[in-house]
């Protein structure tokens, strides 16, 4: 089955809402042949898979009550590039806080990740397109029950709280060395390569204003670890 033939398979399915209404997702319309070109061109490498050019023939999008508009065709419109540099925002739950599908430079859609500002968490949503397509339909029947819910309410939660997360765990050796960018002092590493949906770290456990690196296509974060320094040091600016 196909991501377009996932989505019209859950088309005339119905749900209720909190408040006991019946309903069924709103499909947007699909993008024209110049629509399509234009969107290829801003891609990397002007790669758009054909898969999902047929998806958005079908539809760039739908409507889903309790999510804001579910988009297929918005790319780099979340910014916090140092996270997912190449993007597409596919949807928000109207407190600042997205579900990612991460693109790498080669044009290649991968994985689904939900972005939590508060507390500031990333989690492995779904493999990929398709996966995040049948996780909303689940959402939709079985509520509290459902992957998409219980990251929302639970894993985020779980996360931040772990004082020994999977950066902390992480004793795997890598060379960084040759990347672009100049590497923190200090810093741990967060692999989520090959690592189950629900999992996730806390990319601002270290407080605003720290330093994060994605290194290459990988799903792997460096995150400056800032050490808190002791009352002299704040006292005469010493560092420790």
């Amino acid at each position: 089955m196909t991501i377009r033939e996932q989505l019209q398979s859950i088309v005339s399915n119905q749900y209720q809402s909190e408040e006991g209404e019946i309903f069924c997702i709103e499909l947007l319309k699909g993008m024209t042949e110049r629509e399509i070109d234009d969107f290829k061109s801003k891609l990397p490498c002007n790669k758009l898979p054909e898969e999902i050019e047929e998806l958005l023939r079908f539809s760039k999008g739908f409507i889903f009550q309790g999510l804001e508009e579910i988009r297929f065709d918005t790319f780099q419109q979340f910014g916090f590039e140092e996270l997912f540099p190449y993007s597409i925002q596919l949807a928000g739950d109207g407190f600042g806080n997205f579900w990612i599908l991460d693109i790498d430079s080669e044009g290649n859609w991968n994985c689904v990740y939900y972005v939590c500002h508060d507390p500031a968490v990333i989690v492995k949503h779904s493999e990929n397109l398709f996966d995040f397509i049948k996780h909303v339909d689940e959402f939709g029947q079985k509520g509290a029950l459902s992957n998409l819910n219980i990251i929302h309410e639970k894993t985020i939660m779980e996360i931040w709280n772990e004082k020994f997360g999977i950066m902390e765990k992480n004793e795997q050796d890598y060379d960084f060395e040759n990347g672009a960018s100049e590497l923190p002092e200090i810093y741990l590493v967060a692999d989520l390569s090959n690592k189950p949906i629900r999992t996730g770290f806390a990319w601002g456990k270290f407080g605003s204003g720290t330093k994060i690196i994605r290194p290459n296509d990988k799903p792997i974060w460096i995150i400056e670890k800032k050490l808190k320094k002791s009352f002299f040091s704040r006292l005469f600016g010493c560092k420790r």
